[in-house]
């Protein structure tokens, strides 16, 4: 059973920077593509941008792309979630997920991945 930790979530000002970090335990981490999501009150579970098992490939959801940056550090069995240029319509609760498998691409959809986080709150004030 892989284990994901978030953290590094809290509140910044708009324009601001914050990394999150998902911590990943239990199972070999390279045999895992990653994917960040986030949840805001009252919408549905979004797609945030994912990475590759081997960091090879990235893909980001279009508000975020330029502003985020996924990256992993497989010595570490961490993800981390890069955000600069923060607006106020990022926050929400912020999830990390994995999916097992030797594709070298990741996954937009978030029934693709078996295992979750239990999320880090991430606020930006206007």
């Amino acid at each position: 059973q892989l284990r994901l930790v978030e953290s590094g979530g809290g509140l910044v000002q708009a324009g601001g920077s914050l990394r999150l970090s998902c911590g990943a335990s239990g199972r070999t981490f390279s045999s895992y593509t990653m994917g960040w999501f986030r949840q805001a009150p009252g919408k549905e579970r979004e797609f945030v941008g994912c990475i590759s098992r081997i960091g090879d490939n990235t893909y980001y959801e279009d508000s975020v792309k330029g502003r985020f940056t996924i990256s992993r550090d497989s010595a570490k069995n961490t993800m981390y979630l890069e955000m600069n240029s923060l607006k106020v319509e990022d926050t929400a609760v912020y999830y990390c997920a994995a999916k097992y498998g030797r594709a070298t691409y990741c996954y937009v959809a978030p029934n693709e991945y078996a295992y979750w986080g239990q999320g880090t709150q991430v606020t930006v004030s206007s």
